[in-house]
């Protein structure tokens, strides 16, 4: 059975987007079945695709998210998938919140799968220049590669 992942941001337009195409291409290229989706704490984005700038910065790494749509995270997905990563601390708190007490996913800050990264936030770069984007890019991708380390050690 394939392992389960969701990453949540705020929104679902930056982030948590970048984070779901970085672990569709990691998985892919290292032949490792995984289901992986993403979604927001908030709804102001609800249906809309990722942000411009987050598009971009995963296009420039060969990585095209532009189908994904914005969602919701809902009570289901605390069951759904093994593993309901948050991007910050923030996000982090406000699933520890809404999970249900029953819930069989494990929650965790995406950062924490990273020797060296953990407790860090992947900063939020929606309010920030261009280069948030490629820094943002650069956590999610390092984030996914020590997911799948991770996932593969078992």
């Amino acid at each position: 059975m394939p392992h389960s992942i969701l990453f949540v941001c705020l929104g679902n337009i930056c982030r948590s987007p970048m984070a779901e195409g970085a672990m569709r291409v990691v998985s892919e290229q290292r032949e490792i079945e995984v289901i992986v989706d993403s979604a927001g704490t908030g709804a102001w984005h609800v249906g809309n695709p990722p942000d411009g700038r987050a598009q971009a910065a995963a296009l420039a790494n060969g990585v095209n998210i532009s189908g994904q749509r914005a969602r919701q995270i809902s009570m289901r997905d605390f069951d759904r998938f093994d593993q309901v990563i948050a991007m910050d601390r923030s996000v982090l708190g406000d699933l520890d919140g809404l999970r249900p007490e029953t819930a069989g996913g494990a929650l965790s800050l995406f950062l924490d799968h990273v020797a060296g990264r953990e407790g860090q936030d992947v900063v939020d770069p929606y309010y920030g220049e261009e280069d948030g984007f490629a820094i943002a890019w650069a956590d999610v991708m390092a984030g996914a590669n020590a997911l799948l380390d991770k996932l593969e050690r078992g």
